[in-house]
């Protein structure tokens, strides 16, 4: 048999970092969008896959090492649980194949391991959504690698399910989807959906330069859905077929430490980071119900989560905008939490009853930056703040029109807005917890440079302007 090309096409990834351990990914895929039957160009077989963790760059000092298998039933994905290693460390890792290949090796990716539980180590994380391909240029990415954060958290909308429109807005169809630019609706399409956006080098260079923790919100699957449901009254056992391969694609293209079982893929977690942060992730989707954005397990584990943490901030990350948005005419969004109030009430009431004004949310989807205090009452300005809300634009995914003087004019606790593309960078320590947007002036080429248009520092639950 002739030796393939290379299979690292979609680059290196690590991510779920704990303080003894990371996940560390790749995807063996020599023609990543090929359409055969055994996908990725990839003969039907099981590859060998030997992989090293190192204390350096050149990797002189071997701190793990392994063997894995790439199985056609899983793309040729690699997900590697690597544990023994110290807290709060910076590690290397490659990856190396022989056989059907040529002996190749992978890029080097960097990662770094959480601090211990009782460490004071400062966090410096970067927090992105929605990176719509086809919009453009994922030039955000090659800015968010150079600083070379502790962590990156992907807040959802990692793909976008569609396919191309019959007649593009212009400035909308930036880049070509991979053949046929259909929807994706089945396992194979999803794959390649996912293996055109991870063949981006800026992409790449950012999973490359740090771990990262990932949530879902709706275009890993469907737009709208919610649950088990599609949201546009189609066949049910239909869309939950769709649901499971498109959990799987997901599953197949993160660094995750749980995989899909069945129909269903755990995503709500905890991650500490030492006495700074618990960063409490939400699943807003999997669960949903009419009446529930979490669903009574997941509201249950984060009340909990929240009265028990100890950490100073509690940051909870999750793809929706969490405090009130009042549009003209008193109108509110049907897909944020201004839709489940009753529920948002009883987060905010646990953070309250704690007495610590310490709570952090993160938040994306709307495409769009925008910086609020989470009060006890939103329909008093005057009422106590239990923290505060940074939402983060989108990488590419174009804007919606939005009424902003009216929106910050209905919603005093909305203290900020920005209309570029761009990523969220923070910083925290054991008394300080600070935002800085960071925008792009465009995404229809590459190239653009960055620059940071506000920071915020959090003071007894409330947002100062720390650049004005």
């Amino acid at each position: 048999m002739a030796k393939l090309s290379n299979p690292f096409t979609l680059g290196v990834a690590s991510g779920e970092p704990l303080p003894d351990g990371v996940i560390i990914w790749t995807r063996l895929a020599p023609e990543p969008l090929s359409r055969a039957s055994v996908p990725g160009g990839m003969p039907n077989q099981n590859v060998k896959v030997r992989w090293q963790v190192a204390e350096d760059e050149r990797f002189t000092r071997i701190a793990a090492e392994g063997t894995a298998t790439a199985t056609p039933a899983h793309a040729h994905s690699v997900h590697v649980k690597v544990d023994g290693l110290r807290p709060g460390t910076e590690y290397f890792y490659r990856f190396r194949v022989g056989a059907p290949f040529a002996d190749t090796t992978s890029p080097v990716g960097r990662t770094r391991t959480a601090p211990a539980r009782d460490a004071d180590t400062p966090l410096r994380f970067a927090f992105v959504s929605c990176q719509r391909y086809e919009h453009g240029y994922y030039t955000v990415y090659r800015h968010i690698a150079q600083q070379r954060p502790d962590l990156v958290v992907h807040l959802g909308d990692y793909i976008y399910e569609y396919g191309k429109p019959a007649n593009p807005a212009p400035g909308r169809y930036v880049r070509k989807l991979e053949p046929p630019e259909a929807e994706c609706k089945t396992l194979p399409a999803y794959r390649n959906r996912y293996a055109r956006i991870k063949s981006d080098p800026d992409l790449q260079a950012a999973h490359a330069a740090a771990p990262w923790v990932t949530i879902w919100d709706d275009h890993e699957v469907k737009n709208d859905y919610a649950g088990k449901l599609p949201g546009d009254g189609s066949d049910p056992a239909a869309f939950l077929r769709r649901r499971t391969a498109a959990y799987q694609a997901y599953w197949e293209h993160l660094p995750l430490r749980v995989r899909p079982s069945g129909d269903a893929l755990q995503m709500y977690r905890w991650r500490p980071y030492g006495k700074v942060a618990d960063l409490l992730l939400l699943d807003s989707r999997q669960y949903r119900t009419k009446t529930s954005m979490l669903g009574a397990d997941q509201e249950r584990w984060l009340l909990t989560r929240l009265a028990e943490s100890q950490a100073r901030w509690r940051v909870v990350a999750e793809p929706l905008f969490f405090s009130r948005r009042l549009f003209a005419g008193n109108r509110t969004s049907a897909d944020a939490w201004d839709a489940f109030a009753a529920e948002r009430t009883r987060i905010v009431d646990a953070v309250r009853a704690s007495g610590r004004p310490n709570l952090v949310v993160i938040s994306g989807d709307v495409h769009n930056h925008w910086a609020a205090e989470v009060l006890t009452d939103f329909a008093d300005p005057a009422s106590p703040s239990v923290g505060v809300e940074f939402v983060g634009s989108s990488v590419t995914s174009a804007p919606p029109e939005t009424d902003v003087d009216a929106v910050l004019r209905l919603n005093p606790h909305i203290k900020f807005f920005d209309g570029h593309r761009g990523y969220v960078w923070c910083e925290a320590d054991g008394e300080s917890f600070t935002a800085e947007y960071r925008v792009v002036d465009h995404v229809d080429r590459p190239g653009a440079p960055v620059r940071t248009v506000a920071r915020f520092s959090v003071v007894d639950g409330r947002l100062k302007r720390a650049d004005a």
